[in-house]
C-alpha cells in the first residue's frame, strides 16, 4: 500500500480558545472539534493529517521549517500572525511546500489591519469566512493537488 501524503495543519494564537472566544465571530466549534474533523476528513481523502497549535510565533516557524522533507503540504490558520509575521512568511517560502491559508471569519469584512496577509504571499490559496468548513475545503484542494486517493479509491478531483 502506498504511503499517504502527509499534511500538517497549523493553528496560531488564540485558536486554542475556539468555542469560548467571540463565538459570534468564530462559532461554537472547539479546536479539538476542528482537529478531529481535519483528521477524519484527511483519512477519507487518503491524507495523513497532523494538527498543531501554538500561541508562540517562533514555535510555528520551527514547525514550518521541520515540515520540509517530512510533510507534503500545509494548512495554516496563523491567527493574528497572519497580519504581522514576516518570519512565518519567510518560513513558508523557504519550506517550499504547498500551503493553504484558512480563516474561520472573513478577514476582508473585518478591521482594515486584518485585510493584509503575509501568509497569503507564500500560500497557493486562501479560504476565509466559511468557519470550520474552510479546513475541509483546504484539505480537499491539497488532496487533489497531491493526487491522494479517497477511501472509495477514486482519485480526488477526478471527473466521474
Amino acid at each position: 500500500m502506498a504511503e499517504r501524503p502527509r499534511v500538517l495543519v497549523l493553528n496560531g494564537p488564540n485558536l486554542n480558545l475556539l468555542g469560548k472566544r467571540e463565538p459570534e465571530i468564530y462559532g461554537s466549534a472547539t479546536l479539538a472539534d476542528v482537529e478531529a474533523d481535519c483528521i477524519a476528513v484527511g483519512d477519507r481523502l487518503g491524507l495523513e493529517v497532523t494538527c498543531r497549535q501554538s500561541n508562540h510565533e517562533g514555535e510555528l516557524v520551527t514547525w514550518v521549517q521541520e515540515a520540509r522533507g517530512a510533510q507534503q503540504a500545509l494548512v495554516v490558520n496563523a491567527g493574528a500572525y497572519t497580519h504581522t509575521s514576516l518570519a512565518l512568511h519567510d518560513a513558508l517560502r523557504a519550506c517550499a511546500l504547498p500551503a493553504i491559508e484558512v480563516h474561520l471569519s472573513n478577514i476582508h469584512q473585518r478591521e482594515d489591519f486584518r485585510r493584509h496577509s503575509y501568509v497569503a504571499l507564500a500560500a497557493v490559496g486562501m479560504i476565509c469566512g466559511l468557519g470550520p468548513l474552510g479546513y475541509e475545503l483546504a484539505l480537499r484542494a491539497l488532496a487533489a493537488r497531491l493526487g491522494a486517493v479517497s477511501k472509495d479509491k477514486e482519485a480526488i478531483g477526478s471527473k466521474a
